[in-house]
């Protein structure tokens, strides 16, 4: 593996390492939910069609990935997420600062994302890089935190 992974438009080859990488990523916060959450269960061909999706590549293995959706006043972060084996090596910072990055370069200055209530380590990260807290609700049957970040051009 290099020191530092290349981060990359995905593409179709990419959505069978997304969808596993979300689901052992997710896979923990089954117990705390009690069935898989969205990000386990998304279409991540839709993803890299749709959206502007964008893997860590780390000498040809995905070890990260972000989805942003980008809205009129707003970057929507859709998904961040990395391998667990990967995790504790700062890919999901540097994914959030890449979003930033992204938006401002679209003219944005805020960005929003949300959360189950359930998956507490994910608050706490988004809270240490400077998102704050909108509101909370119930979207189906999942209990969601909902965050922004504003962002200075």
């Amino acid at each position: 593996m290099t020191s530092e992974p290349e981060l990359r438009r995905a593409n179709d080859n990419d959505v069978p390492k997304l969808t596993a990488i979300a689901t052992a990523a997710y896979a923990v916060y089954v117990p705390r939910i009690g069935r898989p959450p969205p990000p386990m269960v998304a279409d991540y061909s839709a993803a890299v069609r749709d959206r502007e999706t964008w893997v860590l590549d780390d000498g040809g293995r995905v070890s990260g990935f972000l989805v942003l959706d980008y809205q009129d006043d707003h970057l929507l972060l859709e998904n961040v997420c990395v391998d667990p084996a990967d995790q504790g090596r700062g890919l999901g910072r540097r994914l959030l600062t890449y979003a930033e990055e992204r938006a401002i370069a679209k003219g944005l200055d805020e960005i929003r994302l949300y959360t189950n209530e359930a998956m507490t380590e994910n608050q706490a990260l988004y809270e240490r890089v400077g998102y704050e807290e909108t509101h909370r609700a119930g979207v189906e049957w999942v209990r969601r935190v909902f965050y922004r970040k504003r962002l200075s051009r």
